[in-house]
């Protein structure tokens, strides 16, 4: 049976906009606002999910999704440069940069790396069923960009580093169908 998943990034956070990697901080007010003006028009879930991070609950719920927080969705663990600017780490670390950049097994950081973000979200994916007991309906989730374009890639079987070339803006939605295996995507649509 074929499982239609819609990945919704989240809305603009502080650290999103400074090019940092995320600290968990919430969303920016405009964020928070232009989230609960999209929520007008979203349509309901039958599954909701989100990235265990403060800045896609507070998306979630400024659809009006009573998303469950899924830790296989959680952005890039990204160890020693977590609340640093791009900036920052390349002036500090710029060949362990350039190698995280360039090689998708890399985890210079001491965090987790895009292979190992790949297995986790795709794992998740395949494993998720089509229509459990007394759950109908579409699947969405919102999530960090970096888990959108992991899945994304997952569906295509493309990981590695076309990572870096899908850009996945706030509150865009990302469409998957089908099951493990065999996946579509449909991306770039405005929430």
């Amino acid at each position: 049976m074929t499982v239609r998943v819609t990945l919704v990034s989240a809305a603009m956070s502080t650290a999103l906009r400074a090019a940092r990697f995320d600290d968990g901080g919430p969303l920016e007010e405009a964020g928070l606002r232009r989230a609960r003006e999209a929520a007008e028009g979203f349509p309901p879930a039958g599954r909701a999910f989100a990235s265990p991070s403060p800045r896609c609950g507070g998306t979630a719920e400024a659809l009006g999704l009573k998303a469950r927080p899924e830790p296989a969705l959680a952005g890039c663990a990204m160890g020693r440069w977590t609340g640093l600017t791009l900036d920052q780490v390349a002036a500090a670390e710029g060949e362990a940069l350039t190698r995280w950049l360039t090689d998708p097994a890399a985890a210079p950081h001491g965090g987790e790396s895009l292979l190992e973000l790949f297995a986790r979200v795709g794992g998740w994916l395949d494993a998720l069923p089509a229509e459990p007991p007394g759950e109908r309906g579409p699947v969405v989730v919102v999530a960090e960009p970096d888990v959108v374009r992991a899945a994304a890639l997952h569906a295509l079987g493309a990981a590695g580093p076309a990572f870096w070339r899908l850009d996945v803006p706030p509150l865009t939605v990302t469409e998957l169908s089908g099951r493990a295996g065999r996946w579509n995507v449909r991306w770039g649509r405005p929430v």
